[in-house]
């Protein structure tokens, strides 16, 4: 593996705010300038997908905090993923990755699903892992900047997948108007509005921090103090299409995998940050604002009146014990949307060392 000592590669500083953890880092994938940087130049690289046409930032545009505004997402070859695509902010954080798969721990490993997964096509390059790093070796820029990242090493797709991961833990957004008002202690950077509206989420009426609590908004944190990963998933009552709490397939969170029925509908609930400028939401893009995902949980459970997804929500056995229903005046409803827009960080959305190294 690529050293640090005197020559070898320089170590990464994430420039972390008081009061944020450092990411827990795995060993032999250390966080450096020069892993960060050649990540960057893969994560924007066509030459990563089958037909040359796509790249992981086709699906996950910085100015959309990583996600591409599409209900879902659009692979290669044109096919439809199943699922939405996630915001790739503070990933590093994440003790699993993607919406609903208890087995990808790790960035590397999610990583080789939309390179060469085939159900859906995304990147489209299964079978064709000699062909990639052909393509990579022939650019007059990789092998000095492999070489760099991982000196004594040659290119190859496991340094590929090591790299794409090192860029996505450098996405790091603490620089919100929450953030600089919260825990840089700035009273002029939010709102009254925004202020009562971070009261309200932490309610017991709301109970919204149950699940997007915490320094990232998630209920599913890892890092250096961690000691036993946090890992949850939850059915929030956005189907109920047979009365038993059934989602519609291939969307049935981790029972596709458990098979157990109490995991009907069970998906990991994601980071609000930047959560303004990531619609449409939920794990399908079923909901297109969010002053309609605030009508989803105030009614305890969404109700789709016709159609094969028809049910209501609310009355499903498997809904989690959080999710209850509640009511909101209008000052209220205002005050909980300007919290959530505090959470955009505009710094992590236009930061040049995110974005595509060939503009």
């Amino acid at each position: 593996m690529g050293s640090l000592a005197c020559g070898g590669p320089t170590p990464y500083d994430l420039a972390l705010p008081e009061g944020i953890p450092h990411p827990r880092i795995p060993a032999d994938t250390p966080l450096t300038v020069e892993g960060v940087e050649l990540g960057r130049h893969l994560f924007y690289d066509v030459r990563l997908s089958g037909n040359e046409t796509a790249s992981c930032a086709s699906c996950h545009d910085p100015a959309r905090a990583f996600t591409d505004g599409r209900t879902l997402g659009v692979g290669s070859t044109g096919e439809s993923t199943p699922r939405n695509s996630m915001a790739l902010v503070n990933v590093a954080y994440n003790p699993v990755q993607t919406w609903a798969n208890t087995a990808l721990i790790d960035l590397e490993d999610q990583a080789l699903v939309p390179l060469f997964g085939e159900h859906p096509v995304e990147l489209g390059l299964s079978g064709r892992e000699e062909e990639l790093v052909a393509r990579l070796s022939a650019d007059p820029r990789y092998p000095a900047m492999f070489e760099a990242a991982y000196p004594g090493e040659p290119i190859s797709v496991t340094n590929v997948v090591r790299a794409i991961a090192t860029f996505e833990r450098s996405l790091m957004s603490f620089d919100s108007p929450f953030d600089r008002w919260f825990y840089g202690h700035d009273e002029g950077a939010v709102s009254d509005s925004v202020r009562r509206g971070f009261d309200l989420f932490n309610t017991n009426e709301l109970e919204c921090f149950h699940c997007h609590g915490g320094f990232n908004f998630t209920d599913g944190v890892m890092h250096d103090g961690t000691v036993i990963a946090e890992i949850q998933f939850h059915n929030t009552g956005l189907y109920n299409i047979d009365g038993r709490g059934g989602y519609p397939e291939p969307n049935r969170g981790i029972y596709e995998s458990s098979g157990r029925a109490s995991d009907m509908g069970r998906f990991r609930a994601p980071t609000l940050r930047n959560i303004a400028v990531t619609a449409p939401y939920m794990h399908d893009g079923s909901i297109e604002t969010l002053d309609e995902v605030l009508n989803h949980y105030a009614a305890g459970g969404r109700t789709i009146e016709s159609g094969p997804h028809a049910g209501v929500g609310s009355e499903s056995p498997l809904r989690n014990i959080f999710i209850h229903g509640f009511t909101l005046s209008t000052e209220q409803r205002t005050d909980v949307l300007a919290f959530l827009g505090s959470l955009t960080d505009e710094t992590f959305l236009t930061n040049p060392a995110h974005g595509d190294p060939g503009d």
